[in-house]
């Protein structure tokens, strides 16, 4: 199988930053994995990396959909598959990065997804459920699938119950399609809500709330909006008056944002074969001792 190098990691770890370097350095490319920033104009929110942090390192599946439009897993793996055989085409080695733990499996583990368009109809029945009621619906039809996504993603949530719903809940056995290297970014927790704290304070100073603002006077839904996430749920809160003042807003949003880095951590030590990577002890050379004996293989 081709090789493919994954750079996996929380909020604020300092994965994208690892991966253009390295990228950088063996002349590769990087293929984006994060469920937000396919999205084009939601630029602060996902933390989205801008053209200088690139460093010319070319980038793929980023602002590949509108806000409003339906993206599903299956369309993010059939971009990334695209993006990454090009790659490996022209004789880039392709680098995987992003936090979002069930777009990177997607790929490395080989989901075999169905593809089937959302029903109309049953969304909207789903649509008012919260979370628990979901949970409890899906442990009844399918459990399994409680395995599978992030219970803290009401949207990830939603399409479990919509498969499973209209009889495509039923995972079909993974192909494995690339020989793959998994690095995970780790701090010290302490260190990262420290990180988690600067960066919001920085996409916050740069404009986070005026982002939202023009997403929705562009023409993004609510909706749309609150099943994002985190910053743009939380900012659209703001925005509606659902907190009693701005500093209420951010010490709910700084909470919130530290509990995914849990649950995203959580999500990726389910892995086996992720080879971790202390971010204080030289994780570019760390990882590029074990790219290249990879790359040897």
């Amino acid at each position: 199988m081709e090789k493919l190098v994954v750079i996996a990691g929380t909020n604020a770890s300092g994965k994208s930053g690892l991966g253009i370097s390295l990228a950088s350095m063996y002349g590769g490319e990087v293929i984006s994995a994060d469920s937000r920033q396919v999205f084009r104009g939601l630029d602060l929110g996902s933390g989205k990396v801008t053209k200088e942090e690139m460093r010319g390192v070319p980038h793929h599946m980023i602002d590949v959909a509108k806000p409003n439009d339906f993206f599903s897993l299956k369309d993010f793996q059939t971009g990334a598959y695209e993006a990454i055989d090009d790659c490996i085409k022209r004789g880039k080695i392709p680098f995987l990065v992003g936090g979002t733990g069930l777009y990177v499996n997607s790929v490395v583990d080989g989901y075999n997804l169905n593809g089937e368009k959302p029903d109309p109809k049953v969304r909207q029945e789903i649509y008012d459920l919260s979370i628990e009621e979901i949970i409890s619906r899906l442990k009844e039809l399918n459990p399994s699938a409680l395995e599978r996504v992030d219970i803290n993603n009401k949207r990830r949530l939603e399409r479990a119950l919509e498969r499973a719903l209209t009889g495509n809940g039923d995972e079909l056995e993974s192909v494995k399609r690339y020989d793959t290297l998994v690095l995970g970014v780790t701090w010290e927790r302490k260190v990262l809500y420290e990180r988690i704290r600067e960066r919001l304070d920085k996409r916050l100073s740069e404009g986070m709330i005026d982002e939202v603002k023009r997403l929705r006077e562009e023409g993004a839904t609510d909706e749309f909006l609150y099943k994002l996430g985190l910053e743009y749920r939380y900012i659209l809160m703001y925005l509606r008056g659902e907190f009693s003042s701005y500093e209420a807003f951010y010490d709910k949003l700084f909470m919130e944002i530290r509990h995914l880095a849990k649950e995203q951590m959580t999500w990726f030590r389910k892995r086996t074969d992720i080879v971790w990577i202390d971010m204080t002890d030289d994780p570019v050379n760390r990882c590029k001792a074990l790219i290249d004996r990879f790359l040897e293989q």
